[in-house]
């Protein structure tokens, strides 16, 4: 059985640029993704951790960070598409808290970029369950 545990967010600063937003002056997005291993005496699972921050040339707007895991049983056989899946639900969670989270802020049109799939080393992720 695979558990997924309730999104968590780490880190929320936002701070209202110093000048006003224009053409001249636009706001840049940037988000990571990590993958940490957590293994306890009964399960196996990994913690992913997606940040984003968003920027308007050296002044920082907004650093976010969330993060959830997945609990699973160790006779569990999870394939890259089983990750692969984990990881969108986890990106999906990011996105939707961001979404509900930048209203009243100079982000409110903004969104986050989609996720890079192509970026994620699924080989690596699976090592991680073993």
């Amino acid at each position: 059985m695979i558990e997924q545990t309730p999104l968590v967010v780490s880190e929320w600063h936002y701070h209202s640029p110093s000048e006003h937003v224009t053409a001249n002056n636009q706001i840049k997005g940037y988000t990571s993704f990590e993958v940490q291993r957590k293994r306890a005496s009964t399960k196996k699972g990994i913690a992913c951790r997606f940040s984003c921050r968003f920027s308007c040339g050296d002044e920082t707007i907004l650093q976010y960070t969330g993060e959830d895991s997945y609990v699973i049983d160790f006779e569990e056989a999870i394939d890259k598409n089983e990750v692969l899946r984990m990881i969108r639900n986890s990106f999906s969670k990011f996105k939707e808290t961001f979404d509900l989270r930048k209203s009243g802020t100079v982000l409110q049109y903004r969104s986050l970029k989609p996720l890079d799939e192509s970026q994620i080393n699924l080989d690596a992720i699976l090592l991680l369950l073993i």
